[in-house]
């Protein structure tokens, strides 16, 4: 993975706001309100640790919510280059604006969430490999989403209608890749932290990285 050329790349993180009761619902009543908030910042400081010490390219924060949160100043800190407000109404719009944006200034265009702590450096560098010969490269999720989307060119078919949220948004997309003749190509499958059961799996990747 030492061979992936870093100049061309942009690595782009999407997050919330953290504000309590508003953050990791899903973790709510196993966890209180201002714990899921607590792990929400974790988790966020996390992937910013992740993507700016993969050294594969610049790297950018972009937020649901208010950006002054001191959340992402600790996020500017670790090395994140900009923090910027997500655009567009639903999921789909504000994923497909920031690729499209990071497209005008780099040729290569990774997107991730704040949800994923088992993305690395070397998940990242497959991803941007993979894109030499790809239009677009997905990471999928064990709860039938994905962690993971990068691309060197977009098309807003991609993204519209998608049903966010819900176990078939790694399917649907893979038919719209396959509707719209894009190439592409999947990455191995990862498991989100956003339900109690999704704990034991973060407590452990902690505990690995004391």
């Amino acid at each position: 993975m030492e061979a992936v050329s870093v100049g061309d790349v942009l690595l782009i993180q999407f997050a919330r706001e953290p504000v309590p009761g508003r953050v990791k619902t899903r973790m709510i009543p196993a966890l209180a309100p201002a714990e899921a908030c607590h792990l929400h910042r974790e988790l966020v400081l996390w992937t910013a640790r992740k993507l700016t010490s993969a050294g594969l390219g610049r790297v950018e924060l972009a937020v649901a919510g208010n950006t002054a949160s001191p959340l992402f100043r600790q996020c500017e800190r670790l090395g994140v280059r900009a923090v910027r407000r997500q655009q567009g109404g639903d999921l789909g719009q504000r994923m497909c604006h920031a690729l499209a944006a990071g497209l005008q200034t780099h040729n290569k265009v990774i997107l991730v969430g704040s949800d994923c702590p088992q993305i690395d450096r070397d998940y990242l560098a497959s991803a941007i490999d993979a894109l030499d010969g790809r239009d677009v490269v997905l990471g999928p999720a064990t709860d039938g989403g994905y962690v993971l989307i990068g691309v060197r060119q977009v098309d807003v078919r991609w993204f519209a209608g998608v049903k966010w949220g819900t176990a078939g948004v790694f399917a649907e997309t893979v038919a719209r890749f396959e509707r719209t003749g894009a190439g592409w190509q999947p990455l191995a499958e990862l498991q989100d932290i956003d339900r109690p059961e999704d704990l034991a799996l973060w407590r452990a990747l902690v505990e690995l990285e004391a």
